[in-house]
């Protein structure tokens, strides 16, 4: 990294003229128009391009020179024009890896673009030629960064400077952007929390460069699918497993899937077959719009910088077998996302009686797969949270394990004395409030009627900015 202050370089991009008339000229919306919008693109081109396809593996060595990065016959005009022909409304590029390459002209670090062969700015052609096409631009970000050591265990405030500072660049130099697609943040392999990067800060830098920029982190595995917990946008990557309800499902979505075996292109890739543009079209694009989910397939550039043959054709079939029908119905009202740390993970709790197995501190370890559950013999079952001080909070949840609790009621501790917070009426197993900030040492839910035993798999406390 280069020897520079980081903060320096911030304070700096915050202040120019460039982004002071970006924000300007971008008025905010409402953030259920922009998921209303998101959703009415229904489907785009995920584009995976960065150092990882000169590796031949999604993940390569950290180490590994800028020198392999060298594109001989770069083409974001090719890629444009291969989404138009599938009739998609957009595209979405990896900006940065978890390796930590930046395909574009950055300060931040000399592990970029322009000490590359190809001394090129990726990005700034990528938008260009997208837009030149009428197709809109959404970025990939990872957070998870192993070249800079970004990484579990290992990060500092330098770290979360180059973060802002890189997510500065990327939101002032290239115009508008439609979201961020976030990786590498509150997954099992990246191990790096909202805490350890502050996620209600970079969503706040965010939405300070620009209101209308949707902010979607990829942590659908973690999270329940009935409330929007760290995002904007609901995203299910099927590769991994994670597949929408197309029953259920209420919220703004995304899922994602490779066109081809990988992410990243792969030296087979040119003979191998594509998925079927068929099963493309039947099995995803049309299915999925029905429940309020944009599609995006990932098409993996080659080393030459220009998207395969097989694949060109595929996306040539799906525009010649499907054609957008315009905008996909209302969503239903919904809660804004929860964006702010959680101050009751990890804290002393206590409850009534509960068997060994489901005892209180599995309410708020920060998994939802497990949970506390009431002894079933217990009337009148509660459950509390005991903080080290008094803090202040404006907001609770209730993430039940199943659905059983009918009345229930939350309180709080002031100087030994319990008060009542609001408790509005919330349908389903995932319950919001919201109310009026107070200080209290103590949290307690207090169960008056169930169908079966309680069970809670995550209790939340949280001290959200508004």
């Amino acid at each position: 990294m280069k020897k520079i202050s980081l903060h320096i370089l911030l304070a700096t991009l915050l202040l120019t003229p460039a982004l002071m008339n970006a924000q300007v000229k971008q008025a905010a919306t409402p953030l259920a128009t922009l998921q209303q919008q998101f959703v009415d693109l229904r489907f785009g081109m995920f584009i995976h391009f960065n150092i990882p396809t000169f590796a031949n593996q999604d993940w390569p060595d950290p180490e590994a020179p800028a020198s392999l990065f060298n594109p001989t016959k770069l083409d974001c005009n090719q890629w444009a024009a291969t989404a138009k022909a599938a009739n998609m409304s957009y595209g979405c590029l990896t900006t940065k890896h978890h390796s930590g390459f930046c395909i574009w002209d950055t300060k931040t670090t000399d592990y970029n673009v322009m000490n590359s062969p190809l001394k090129r700015d990726v990005v700034k052609e990528y938008t260009t030629a997208f837009r030149a096409k009428g197709l809109k631009v959404m970025l990939y970000y990872s957070i998870l960064d192993t070249h800079h050591k970004l990484r579990p265990n290992q990060i500092t405030h330098k770290h979360i400077e180059m973060v802002k500072a890189q997510l500065t660049e990327l939101l002032t130099n290239y115009g508008e952007i439609t979201a961020l697609i976030i990786d590498g943040w509150d997954a099992p392999w990246s191990r790096i929390s909202y805490d350890d990067v502050p996620f209600e800060e970079i969503y706040r830098l965010i939405k300070t460069l620009q209101p209308n920029c949707l902010v979607m982190d990829l942590n659908a595995a973690k999270y329940p699918t009935e409330a929007l917990f760290y995002t904007d946008i609901k995203s299910y990557e099927q590769g991994a497993g994670q597949h929408i309800s197309k029953e259920s499902n209420k919220l703004p979505a995304l899922s994602c899937l490779p066109i081809n075996s990988a992410w990243f292109w792969k030296t087979n890739f040119p003979a191998t077959p594509v998925k079927d543009p068929v099963k493309l079209v039947n099995n995803n694009l049309v299915e999925l719009n029905k429940v309020w989910c944009n599609f995006i397939l990932n098409v993996a550039p080659n080393r030459e910088g220009l998207i395969d043959d097989n694949a060109v054709a595929a996306l040539k079939e799906i525009g010649k077998m499907w054609k957008p029908e315009g905008p996909l119905p209302a969503l239903a009202p919904a809660e804004s996302p929860i964006i702010s740390s959680n101050i009751a993970k990890h804290q002393p709790a206590n409850s009534s009686w509960s068997d060994d197995m489901n005892i209180m501190d599995f309410a708020n370890d920060d998994d939802f797969r497990s949970s506390w559950q009431s002894n079933p013999t217990v009337k009148q079952p509660w459950y509390e949270i005991d903080f080290d001080k008094d803090k202040s909070f404006n907001m609770v949840t209730i993430v039940e394990d199943g659905n059983n609790i009918k009345k229930y009621r939350l309180e709080y501790n002031e100087n030994g004395v319990w008060k009542p917070l609001p408790a509005s009426k919330t349908e389903g197993r995932v319950k919001i409030h919201r109310f009026d900030r107070v200080w209290g040492g103590r949290v307690r839910i207090l169960i008056d009627e169930a169908s079966a035993a309680p069970a809670i798999a995550e209790v939340g406390v949280y001290d959200e900015r508004r």
